[in-house]
């Protein structure tokens, strides 16, 4: 791999992969940037290939026919086909962890009981493949408590019942009206937690670890944290919820033995791990669930505060060749990322709604856009095409002044239907301000 001729192929097409796309866009070991499928707005810094992500023999054929160095894959459903396992077998690079590995994401019912048996802390939860099995769940565990479906669903397939009509409804959705799918052939019912949410994403080589800035997320739709569950409505770094000290106890009690337990279960984890956990009583770290893959919208937020090339660390991880003084390097400055969505999001949504004001918001220092779900019509305007649109990213002194910033940001961003939390880091601030005794954050 030449210094300076680098060709990376980037799979996926939301405002993850727009901002992978544009950080390593920016490293000056890369010439070529290729997206598959991408996007237009991706398009205007990559070169976009009609391949779906599920084409994986197609995508693999174009890597090693444009000798490409390093494929960077975004979607969790890529690594879950065995993108990986075809790409190495080619003899090409590819970030992310190979389908054994992936099923700690593709998998809940893998996920839950490779946690149970490596003593990595996580709720309790039945399996149950029929009603009258998460039925008499529901009983032995107790009210609140969690229905989620076992594969993927888009980050939508969890669901917190509070009440008896809650659990009946819950048991209509998954069971009945079969609303995941095969995703809920199986479903955990799991002890609900209280506490706050908060991830961690780590890079690692199979047996090493690399922790990325901290950043929090923020799933509920509405404002309060109220509403259904969504693929993310909002993040902040630094995370301020998890300190330094939790973050150790993460690495040392759920990092290490996962990367341990996978390598002796024959699935040694490369690319990112991501740990999304609970802090019961804003202390004790709970692991709600993994996934494999850079989260959207904490990628957002942390890409833009990463001082160093993200190159170098993609590629070793994808060789196993991590180094004990490899260590990222970050802004001091705090990131904020306010997603802005289609009306009616999670649930059914119209596409093809014009949007203003991107284009002139974009050119503000420190405001950073990535496109999640939009298009160019005939006319060569913006319009809505996904039920995420855009995030809309503030990089600056302090995280109340990124937050402010991304506010008002998005405020000046205009499509009929538009929707976005205007609570995004608020109870972050509210633990800074009592943190430094003062007003400031």
């Amino acid at each position: 791999m030449l210094s300076g001729s680098m060709r990376v192929l980037v799979i996926g097409s939301g405002g993850r992969e727009h901002a992978l796309v544009w950080k390593l866009a920016q490293s000056p070991d890369v010439t070529d940037v290729f997206c598959a499928p991408g996007s237009a707005a991706i398009a205007q810094i990559a070169t976009c290939l009609p391949i779906g992500v599920t084409d994986i023999v197609e995508l693999a054929d174009f890597a090693e026919k444009m000798k490409v160095d390093l494929t960077v894959v975004g979607p969790e459903m890529s690594l879950a086909l065995g993108i990986v396992d075809e790409f190495t077998k080619r003899g090409l690079v590819c970030f992310g962890p190979n389908k054994l590995a992936s099923e700690l994401e593709s998998s809940k019912v893998f996920s839950k009981r490779f946690m149970r048996k490596y003593g990595i802390p996580t709720a309790e939860a039945e399996i149950c493949t029929t009603r009258g099995e998460a039925e008499a769940a529901v009983k032995k565990i107790g009210l609140p408590c969690v229905f989620k479906a076992e594969g993927l669903a888009s980050g939508k397939g969890v669901l917190i019942v509070v009440t008896k009509e809650e659990a009946d409804r819950a048991l209509r959705l998954f069971f009945d009206d079969r609303v995941f799918g095969s995703a809920a052939d199986r479903v955990l019912v799991e002890q609900y937690i209280d506490g706050d949410e908060v991830s961690l994403m780590v890079l690692c080589d199979g047996e090493r670890a690399i922790p990325l800035a901290t950043v929090k997320d923020y799933k509920k739709v509405f404002d309060g944290d109220r509403g259904p569950n969504t693929g993310g409505m909002g993040s902040h770094s630094p995370s301020v919820i998890l300190d330094a000290g939790t973050s150790r106890e993460v690495l040392m009690g759920v990092v290490g033995p996962t990367l341990k337990g996978m390598k002796e279960e024959g699935r040694p984890f490369k690319g990112i791990l991501f740990v999304g956990l609970i802090l019961e009583k804003g202390l004790n770290p709970y692991v709600l669930e993994f996934n494999v893959r850079f989260g959207d919208p904490e990628t957002q937020s942390v890409l833009i505060r990463m001082e160093d090339d993200l190159v170098p660390y993609l590629v070793k991880s994808a060789k196993g060749t991590f180094t004990p003084d490899l260590r990222p390097v970050w802004k001091k400055e705090a990131a904020a990322c306010i997603v802005l969505t289609a009306e009616g999001y999670p649930g059914g949504f119209e596409k093809g709604r014009v949007i203003t004001g991107i284009d002139e918001v974009a050119k503000e220092e420190g405001i950073f856009i990535f496109h999640s779900g939009t298009a160019k019509n005939a006319d060569g305007q913006w319009v809505t095409s996904g039920g995420r649109v855009l995030s809309v990213c503030a990089r600056t002194r302090g995280l109340s002044e990124a937050l402010k910033k991304a506010r008002e940001a998005a405020e000046r961003i205009q499509f009929e239907g538009r929707h976005f939390r205007r609570d995004i880091g608020a109870k972050a601030i509210e633990i800074l301000r009592e943190r430094t005794g003062s007003g400031l954050a």
